[in-house]
């Protein structure tokens, strides 16, 4: 095994636990509302509060592991993340309730724009894609997982329980995370000349540096993608926060047989990402990675939104779960392409855009968590996702936008003292620069 492909298990792994977590509160959800008292717009604002806190912390948390490295900001991601995951299963009160899970989305945030540092560093540009698609396939794993076990345990041991065991998962992975990671791929151990050399083309390079905020920000490649994420997330935070109790409460699904159709979306997932990761960078080597990218995420992102359309529209409950699933999977091919396209134009700043975008989005989903609960509670909960599904068609236009070909280019010269780096953006992209054969 190449010791790339052993930092990608630790990943994997990580983004396994990530969503074992993320999703236990939502599968509790409808056991939590009955057992505290809770309406469908304060629900909201216990799911809104997670993303409120994680897209406003995403951005820097994201720098930070560009700036010092990714070794010791994930760790601490995680042990946080998983201290207030186990301190959910104590709340009895609304309002400190959507304060713990404010602290636990401050505490997340970053930990997939960091992921993704870690591919830049270890990864060159022609795997990017498929290394995203396997991190976000492991997500789906993981939330697949959490109703398959966390129904049980409610039934058995109540949701409090199942709280305390989820939060346990992530401090036994930063143990592993400490001893077998690190941030330069160079000097690791039993790594060879030939992957090292197959990392340095096309991979982000070594080392911690400043961040070119300015760079950064003054991008119009940047914003296009921060506002497709924006309206995207609206569709993946129902799936993430809203489903459970959407099947129960909205389709009538029995507590019992609610599980296993949450499950099922995130297993449809799985499949999207892995082959969206993999089309992509086939598509970009074949077509270019401008035409690549877009392709496979605008697509992606259009079918999803009918069958999203169709779920609101169909009456019966079994095609309505026929079609949120289809619309998950076909909805998580675009994925693996998003992100591959934050890395194929910040290269080194992969962890600064990648946040970036997905506070944007965190954002989206802060938003719709909230307009979510109080259109249920007006208007049934038909209405909400077709609304949703309009969200993910914008997206989809938005997606075509964006050219990844077009990158941030940095130009370095060291001053006086050789310390510092002096960074400009050149005014175009020269040919020769730009990968088509991603």
């Amino acid at each position: 095994m190449k010791r790339r492909h052993f930092i990608l298990l630790l990943l994997t792994l990580l983004s396994v636990i990530t969503y074992l977590d993320r999703m236990c509160i939502a599968v509790a959800g409808p056991s939590m509302q009955k057992d505290l008292g809770i309406s469908p717009e304060q629900w909201g604002w216990v799911l809104g509060a997670f993303s409120l806190t994680y897209c406003l912390f995403e951005i820097p948390s994201g720098a930070w592991g560009d700036r010092f490295g990714q070794r010791w900001v994930l760790a601490r991601i995680v042990v946080w993340w998983s201290c207030f995951t186990g301190l959910t299963g104590l709340m009895s009160r609304h309002g400190i309730l959507v304060a713990v899970r404010a602290l636990f989305g401050m505490g997340e945030a970053g930990a997939y724009p960091n992921i993704s540092g870690c591919i830049a560093r270890w990864f060159p540009s022609t795997e990017r894609a498929r290394a995203q698609g396997v991190v976000w396939a492991a997500s789906r794993v993981g939330g697949a997982l959490a109703p398959l076990f966390v129904v049980p345990l409610i039934h058995h041991l109540g949701w409090r329980q199942a709280f305390w065991l989820f939060g346990s998962l992530g401090l036994v992975w930063v143990v592993g995370w400490m001893k077998w990671y690190s941030d330069t791929p160079k000097g690791y151990p039993g790594i060879s000349a030939e992957e090292l050399k197959e990392i340095s083309d096309g991979g982000a390079g070594e080392g911690h540096r400043q961040i070119p905020w300015g760079k950064i920000f003054g991008n119009p490649q940047v914003w296009r993608i921060m506002i497709m994420y924006w309206c995207y997330v609206w569709g993946s935070i129902f799936y993430l926060s809203w489903l459970p109790t959407y099947l129960v409460n909205g389709r009538g699904f029995s507590q019992s047989t609610m599980g296993l159709f949450t499950a099922l979306p995130f297993l449809m997932g799985t499949l999207g990402n892995l082959s969206g990761g993999l089309l992509s960078d086939r598509l970009s080597r074949r077509l270019g990675t401008n035409k690549g990218r877009r392709m496979v995420g605008s697509v992606s992102l259009a079918l999803s939104a009918v069958c999203l359309l169709l779920t609101a529209s169909i009456p019966g409950k079994m095609a309505a779960a026929v079609f949120l699933t289809l619309g998950f999977g076909i909805m998580d091919c675009m994925l693996p392409s998003a992100w591959a396209i934050c890395l194929d134009i910040g290269k080194e700043y992969a962890g600064a855009i990648t946040g970036a975008m997905n506070s944007a989005g965190n954002l989206g989903g802060f938003v719709c968590s909230i307009v979510f609960g109080y259109l249920v509670k007006r208007s049934g909960y038909d209405l909400p996702v077709a609304v949703i599904a309009g969200m993910v068609m914008v997206s989809a236009v938005l997606f075509l936008s964006v050219n990844p070909e077009k990158k941030i280019e940095i130009e370095r010269r060291s001053d006086i003292d050789g310390d510092h780096e002096v960074l400009g953006r050149k005014g175009r992209v020269d040919s020769g620069a730009v990968q088509t054969a991603h």
